[in-house]
């Protein structure tokens, strides 16, 4: 079984504690509640709406992606919107590390918990956040990753920071690379209106053992540009789904 999107197009540890210092993280249960909410239907179903008209954004690959595990989703960052299209056409949450100081601004901060968004902080410690990591992949969950740890302004995939790797090794669900391609365009760095754009998203198919035993146990450098390059392949392929 797959995730099946409503706009689907044809393309080419399990121990871990709650982390010190955050909420208890959610069950099972309690996400199955929340991706039922009102807030959560009502949210995204306006956002749909939004990605169907104004940006027409389409997803392609999800058939790679199992109904029955969570998968740690490996993306390229061009826009504050690459969190939001990358997910929208999907059933199940998209789990994001985000700046803990997003957390502290009023609605923001409330609709990133229900949401169940990662908090991380540059200057503590990341163990937290990697076990609650960890813990959303075992619940079935999403979790999304912007390895380049930046917008790029070049519009190529940039280098990869080696920080995520710390989750990767750590996950024992399959890692996808995803490329998005077009938000740039709608509001890249330095803009302030979102804009009409067409939007592509690509998943990518999962890593494959060799590639998993070379993230267990490979050069943290070398494993960065071998990441790097299989977001690239899925950042063109969506490149060329998008001027289609």
């Amino acid at each position: 079984m797959t995730d099946k999107p409503d706009n689907q197009v044809s393309a080419s540890d399990s121990s871990a504690a709650p982390p010190v210092g955050t909420a208890k993280l959610p069950d099972a249960d309690a996400i199955r509640r929340a991706e039922a909410s009102w807030l959560w239907e009502s949210l995204r179903a306006l956002f749909r709406i939004f990605c169907s008209t104004w940006l027409k954004v389409k997803i392609s690959g999800t058939e790679h992606l199992r109904a029955d595990s969570g998968a740690l989703l490996l993306m390229n960052h061009l826009s504050y919107l690459d969190p939001l299209v990358a997910g929208v056409w999907l059933h199940r949450p998209v789990c994001y590390l985000a700046r803990d100081n997003l957390f502290r601004i009023p609605l923001l901060g409330s609709l990133l918990r229900r949401t169940f968004v990662i908090p991380i902080s540059r200057e503590s410690t990341r163990t937290g956040s990697i076990r609650a990591g960890i813990v959303r992949l075992q619940q079935g969950l999403l979790v999304g990753m912007f390895p380049e740890g930046t917008r790029s302004t070049s519009g190529q995939t940039e280098r990869f920071r080696p920080g995520f790797l710390l989750l990767a090794r750590r996950s024992s669900g399959p890692i996808h690379p995803v490329g998005i391609a077009g938000t740039e365009r709608a509001l890249g760095k330095g803009k302030f209106w979102i804009r009409p754009a067409r939007i592509h998203v690509v998943i990518g198919p999962a890593l494959s053992d060799a590639e998993r035993e070379q993230v267990r146990h490979g050069d943290d450098s070398e494993l960065c540009e071998m990441l790097r390059l299989r977001v690239q392949a899925c950042v063109e392929e969506a490149r060329r789904l998008a001027a289609g």
